[in-house]
């Protein structure tokens, strides 16, 4: 439905509720296909189907570009929702007839107070870091308006936003204890962050999130409007993730079978590290773009390894019963990270965009004013005003000041992306190494914790 809305959507208010709309649905979605597959497999299966979703995950994020960019490119922007239409009925009609029932037997109320408070919570945090470098850190210096109300005071509305992101995290975990402790089913299951993998799965699945699709942000950026490639030339080379994460698909499933899941997380995570510092080292306003797509491919090989595996471990000791439960606190711990991560990533790049621009800009003695007028322009528009000056003679060099300032913030967002694999590489150290039949029935009854819904 939200792609319905948003393919017809006649302003950008209402794409952007129609958006907001398709992110509930997806968050339904997600925790429900590992619910289905920890409660289906067990041991050397698991390994194969978390495999097969983690490839699909990966590869579909950079086919998703691909795709868009070409029904952009040829039709109009209108057809890249509207897609979502068609693989969407056949996706429900594959559901149906293939995918058997599995359910909770015990009713449960639905945790809406814990959904509201993660909303504000974490919609606090993620606007205080996006809008930080616009609104001012501390004191206000960009105009903050919701309709005809404008922010009235000195100080920024981003310490504030912080400020209730703080409660609200206080707030939101007293809430899930207090709800556990009378036996009723919490947004976030706190109880089983007693099981050790699933605690220190999280944990790691958290810090890898924070860097491990973020340079799906800045790249395609980079591509577009420093080296001048249309949306489908850009979702071609992106392209080379998705075959990097297809080709993993193979190697994870075999792996797992003879090795302990948390090598192959390992593993993959070694290879996201190398494909993103490539990425940064080859980045430049003259790059040659061949040069990217091995290390995307590569990048996209340790995607398609370590993100489902590094599910496979977080569930592996999951009661049947309470896999619903697992795979949504798993799923949220992941989105919570992205979420942060693109938020922090996307600081980096246009922060380090505006510092370096300026700079340039000051060195060809150009005048302050002017120099803050093309920054602004340049980091408002996420690089998108740099094809316009080029267009003039007049600015052709502040453009090319523009590429390189562009250039250098999008390396440093991918070295800061790797720095958030490292340490969540390092987390992974705190995982059992357990080879796949040790991951049996008896494991979940000994580590299962006791709760009043058990």
């Amino acid at each position: 439905g939200s792609s319905v809305d948003r393919g017809f959507a006649p302003t950008g208010d209402l794409l952007i509720l129609a958006r907001l709309i398709q992110g509930i649905g997806g968050a339904m979605i997600l925790p429900t296909t590992l619910s289905l597959i920890n409660a289906t497999f067990r041991g050397r299966e698991r390994g194969i189907a978390f495999a097969v979703w983690g490839s699909t995950i990966g590869g579909m994020a950079a086919v998703g570009p691909l795709l868009g960019g070409w029904l952009t490119t040829a039709f109009s922007w209108r057809w890249a929702f509207g897609i979502n239409i068609p693989l969407g009925i056949l996706i429900i009609i594959g559901v149906l007839l293939t995918v058997a029932e599995s359910r909770d037997e015990n009713t449960r109320s639905i945790d809406i107070m814990g959904g509201a408070l993660s909303f504000i919570t974490f919609g606090a945090l993620v606007f205080g870091l996006i809008e930080g470098r616009t609104l001012g850190w501390w004191a206000t210096e960009g105009d903050f308006t919701i309709g005809s109300w404008t922010w009235p005071w000195a100080l920024s509305p981003v310490p504030v936003a912080f400020l209730i992101a703080i409660l609200g995290a206080v707030a939101f975990i007293a809430w899930g204890i207090h709800r556990e402790r009378t036996g009723r089913v919490s947004l976030l299951s706190f109880s089983l962050f007693r099981i050790g993998t699933f605690r220190n799965g999280n944990i790691a699945a958290m810090l890898v999130s924070l860097g491990e699709f973020g340079i799906i942000l800045s790249l395609p950026l980079w591509l577009q409007f420093v080296l001048g490639f249309d949306a489908l030339q850009t979702g071609l080379i992106l392209l080379a993730l998705a075959g990097g994460s297809f080709v993993a698909s193979g190697a994870a499933a075999g792996a797992s079978s003879r090795i302990p899941a948390v090598w192959v997380v390992r593993v993959g995570l070694a290879a996201e590290i190398i494909g993103v510092v490539w990425v940064g080292l080859v980045i430049a306003p003259d790059a040659a773009w061949g040069w990217v797509i091995p290390a995307l491919f590569i990048y996209g090989f340790g995607v398609g390894l370590a993100t489902a595996q590094l599910t496979g471990v977080i569930l592996v000791d999951v009661p049947v019963e309470r896999s619903g439960q697992g795979s949504g606190t798993q799923s949220t711990a992941r989105q919570i990270g992205s979420a942060l991560g693109i938020a922090i990533l996307g600081t980096v790049l246009f922060t380090s965009t505006a510092g370096i621009l300026a700079s340039n800009l000051e060195d060809q003695g150009m005048a302050s004013d002017q120099a803050d007028q093309i920054v602004t322009a340049v980091v408002q528009s996420a690089g998108g005003a740099i094809a316009q000056l080029e267009q003039s003679p007049a600015t052709s060099a502040a453009a090319d000041a523009a590429k390189t300032a562009f250039s250098d913030g999008t390396r440093y967002a991918a070295f800061t992306a790797a720095g958030f694999l490292a340490i969540g590489l390092v987390a992974t150290l705190a995982l059992p190494s357990r080879r796949p039949e040790e991951a049996t029935e008896s494991d979940h009854s000994e580590n299962a914790p006791k709760t009043a819904t058990d």
